[in-house]
């Protein structure tokens, strides 16, 4: 009985395998967080903009796992699944009906990379513009200035 005792056997008959992090691996899909390179919100999975950062990992390790959360609408999750099966990356469907996490979807590794950041945040690819309230004496000498160049370019 290679080292289990009795009890520990029966334990194990009755209740199943021991699962290490269980908290851990409900909230990241079936997976622990030692493992993910790189999480989706349900918000940002829903976002009609797709993740482009996200879709270069997967590009970027076909060795890796998606997990998708199957509470989610499908519509939602297409465009990343149709990415996973561009890559050749297979990817499972994760459905708790005890738990409900706000991860949408989990790229991840068989094995332990222990990445420090793995929540991605949308980069903004858009410049704002503002356009600032011209006032009192700088607006008027500002006005003028735009005048004089119009004359001289309208003398020329």
């Amino acid at each position: 009985m290679s080292g289990k005792n009795v009890d520990e056997i029966i334990q194990q008959g009755i209740h199943g395998q021991k699962e290490l992090k269980p908290e851990e691996r409900k909230r990241y899909l079936g997976t622990i967080r030692e493992r993910i390179i790189a999480v989706l919100t349900q918000p940002q999975v829903r976002d009609k903009e797709v993740y482009q950062e996200f879709m270069n990992l997967m590009k970027k390790h076909p060795q890796a796992l998606l997990f998708a959360n199957g509470n989610m609408e499908y519509s939602s999750l297409k465009k990343y699944i149709e990415a996973a099966r561009i890559n050749k990356i297979p990817y499972k469907m994760v459905i708790n009906k005890d738990y409900n996490t706000d991860i949408g979807l989990v790229l991840a590794f068989e094995y332990a990379i222990d990445k420090e950041e793995i929540f991605l945040e949308k980069k903004s690819s858009k410049l704002k513009v503002t356009k600032v309230k011209e006032q009192g004496s700088l607006a008027k000498l500002t006005s003028w200035l735009r005048e004089k160049r119009q004359e001289v370019k309208g003398n020329k």
